[in-house]
């Protein structure tokens, strides 16, 4: 006897169609599965068999052959058990076969018969949805995250008699339903406030500018100045979550199974701080089935790398091109994916080994050599595509022991999405979102300036001998500040700020 079940694969960050063709014939008992099954999915034979076993049905002592097409793509993972045990039990009849031509089932099964969750049960959704399906059978644990898919019946289940029962019409399961307005309030919500922050206005000012025009950072002051406590706040003034925003963060973390279970869409910036003793491979993704890394996982949020000059310098030269793209392709003799990396760098540094160089309380013990051997660990093209530079001095006495409170970062929100609105209805028909994704073309069309402008920053890039990809920074930054203010043309004063924060271009820092 032979039976088919629709299921679902990860490929990348999106999901295909798998057909789990299920077949029992007479002969020697035995348990085969071909379609180029990972070790995972290789084993499933033997949690199908308990399972099946357990949950009161007999496992067929006979030639059994699953087959996963298209047998041409790898297949991970252990949410094929479910789909396998469901076509075993319709090949010996258990299951009336006239329902499986109309869901995607997934799941993992335990060896009593529970059903576990899986990864990227929201890409299968749209999978689902895309592929006019009825609906999709999946873990309890799952079906919140994928009923946010509009268009799509979301039949959460328990256990391998649950969906036996289902699909012998035995059992009514209810759709999953997800109010996605309540969710956006319910879960928009930051542990960390920017108005925590003692002093370093300047330094707000500029997080500000930065996060109005989704511009890369870099912070440079002795330990203690407050740079990691300022990154850690840079998502909660950073401009609202869309909902499109959203499902694209979601399908990412979905596929390496970092979504809570009580949340069933991430609806606040991501941030990611790898530690400075990451691989090229965890920074970028990598492995022998490509997986996402950290660009990734933090797109549409904020990578912060806190001492970037102790991280490795190839891991840093990786990293050039989906700074620059706002994605990454990873390519392997199995298989080339690309993955989405559209974030906000923001990057921490001494301004030398000890730290204490410049700083006005503390004795610098590095001699010259010293500082510059630190200072090249970053390279020049990798500093070219950070917009922003900030000094962050050390905090007075009397900015600690202020007990008056700064602006709340819901505060400066309002501004940045204020700003984050205009930039949209200026940038729509080129297909980008922010003054920071502007290429040389945009520049020239939205960043005109009048002649007393170009004459300081003709003064400013010859006398700091800037490279014309700084040019080109100073231009967008001064674009932000101006979309910050409301104002429609760039003026001097715009210009004269943007400079300031190129303080990495001038010796000494």
């Amino acid at each position: 006897m032979l039976a088919k079940v629709l299921s679902s694969a990860i490929q990348g960050v999106n999901a295909y169609k798998v057909e789990v063709e299920v077949d029992i014939a007479l002969g020697l008992p035995s348990f085969a599965t071909v379609g180029l099954p990972d070790g995972a999915v290789k084993e499933s034979k033997e949690r199908v068999r308990s399972a099946v076993k357990n949950s009161g049905y007999e496992f067929p002592s006979k030639k059994i052959t699953v087959n996963l097409a298209p047998a041409d793509i790898k297949k991970e993972g252990a949410a094929f058990d479910l789909p396998i045990a469901v076509g075993m039990l319709a090949a010996s009849g258990v299951v009336e076969k006239s329902m499986l031509e109309n869901f995607l089932i997934l799941g993992e099964l335990s060896l009593d018969g529970r059903i576990k969750p899986i990864r990227g049960s929201l890409s299968m959704a749209v999978a689902t949805r895309d592929n006019g399906l009825m609906g999709l059978i999946i873990p309890q644990a799952n079906a919140k995250e994928a009923a946010v898919v509009k268009g799509v019946s979301v039949l959460a289940v328990k256990t391998l008699g649950d969906v036996v029962d289902f699909l012998n019409k035995s059992l009514s399961i209810e759709p999953t339903t997800v109010d996605l307005e309540e969710t956006f309030k319910r879960n928009l919500t930051y542990p960390v406030d920017f108005n925590e922050v003692k002093g370093q206005e300047h330094a707000k000012r500029a997080l500000e500018i930065a996060a109005a025009g989704g511009h890369n950072v870099i912070m440079i002051g002795p330990p203690g100045a407050g740079k990691t406590m300022l990154a850690d706040r840079i998502p909660t003034i950073l401009s609202d979550m869309s909902f499109e925003e959203a499902i694209e963060t979601t399908k990412i973390h979905s596929v390496m199974g970092l979504i809570n279970n009580d949340s069933a869409l991430i609806v606040t910036r991501p941030f990611r701080s790898p530690h400075h003793t990451i691989s090229d491979a965890g920074l970028i993704g990598g492995g022998q089935v490509p997986k996402p890394g950290e660009v990734s996982l933090s797109h549409n949020g904020v990578l912060f790398l806190d001492e970037l000059p102790e991280f490795k310098k190839n891991v840093l030269e990786v990293m050039r091109q989906p700074v620059e793209d706002g994605q990454v392709t990873i390519s392997r003799a199995v298989t080339s994916l690309t993955y989405p990396a559209q974030f906000m760098l923001v990057a921490a540094m001494n301004p030398c080994p000890c730290g204490f160089f410049t700083d006005p309380h503390h004795e610098c013990n590095c001699t010259s050599p010293q500082i510059q051997k630190y200072k090249a660990k970053i390279s020049g093209p990798l500093l070219d595509r950070i917009d922003i530079h900030i000094e962050v001095p050390s905090v007075s006495y009397k900015d600690l022991s202020d007990e008056r409170s700064g602006e709340s970062s819901q505060t400066i929100r309002k501004r940045v999405n204020s700003a984050r609105e205009i930039q949209k209805e200026r940038l729509h028909s080129n297909k980008i979102h922010c003054n920071a994704q502007m290429t040389s073309r945009h520049i020239t069309k939205y960043c005109q300036i009048g002649e007393e402008s170009k004459r300081l920053l003709e003064t400013a890039i010859s006398k700091l001998g800037l490279s014309a990809r700084a040019y080109t920074r100073i231009l967008k930054v001064s674009r932000t500040i101006a979309d910050l203010e409301g104002g429609d043309e760039i003026t001097p004063y715009h210009i004269s700020e943007a400079i300031q924060y190129r303080s990495l271009d001038r010796a000494p820092f």
